[in-house]
């Protein structure tokens, strides 16, 4: 189920879709790959198994596709000194822009990603009775990577239960670094957020926002 099923309501612009997404880029070797819209292409969501969604990414992305992952900074102890690192915020899923047949070659002819697999809709059938792959719509994909390409330390991956909505209003990030993001207001560990819905995946919650930087829509 949505629990912000506002969220997706409205069209945006292949243009402004596009310049949200950056540049996909290889660890290991520096391949880039910019996102470009093309008709016949979908954002499908994949496992990658034990972590391996930087591994699976850089893969794609060398074989010439453009994938995602969102990450977020969060402190570790490394050797007894507390650092800043980068790490998965929803761990194991991998967001790739692909035609069905590359996704279909990706997970199942592709030996080096033999820990790849579907993450798949379970609220829909297809004709065989089955749950397809699950697809998520441009505009998601785009408010996901508004609320998630800064890597905030303070963007959570949420429960419902964490959050307290205030409204049923569908509000509009207007300033700050999360300008251009849509969502519900909630109180999310004490703090005035903006909760967002990645399909049936789950919610989103932004960093602090405070109440000026909001627009109803």
């Amino acid at each position: 189920m949505n629990p912000l099923p506002d969220a997706t309501t409205s069209a945006t612009s292949i243009e402004t879709v596009s310049n949200v997404f950056p540049i996909a880029k290889s660890t290991h070797n520096g391949v880039s790959v910019e996102y470009a819209h093309h008709p016949s292409r979908q954002w499908y969501v994949f496992r990658a198994s034990y972590g391996r969604e930087r591994q699976a990414h850089d893969f794609l992305v060398e074989d010439g596709a453009y994938a995602y992952f969102a990450q977020r900074y969060v402190e570790k102890i490394v050797q007894g000194k507390l650092k800043r690192q980068l790490a998965p915020l929803i761990p194991n899923l991998l967001f790739a822009y692909l035609t069905p047949s590359e996704a279909e070659k990706y997970v199942r002819d592709t030996p080096q990603l033999s820990y790849l697999s579907y993450y798949y809709d379970h609220f829909h059938r297809d004709a065989r009775n089955y749950n397809p792959p699950l697809i998520i719509p441009p505009r998601e994909m785009r408010n996901f990577v508004l609320a998630t390409c800064t890597y905030n330390e303070h963007v959570l991956f949420v429960q419902p239960r964490h959050c307290h909505f205030k409204s049923g209003d569908l509000v509009r990030v207007i300033e700050g670094p999360f300008c251009g993001v849509e969502g519900k207001v909630a109180r999310v560990a004490g703090q005035q957020r903006v909760v967002i819905s990645l399909s049936s995946i789950g919610l989103i919650s932004t960093a602090y926002i405070p109440t000026p930087f909001l627009q109803k829509i």
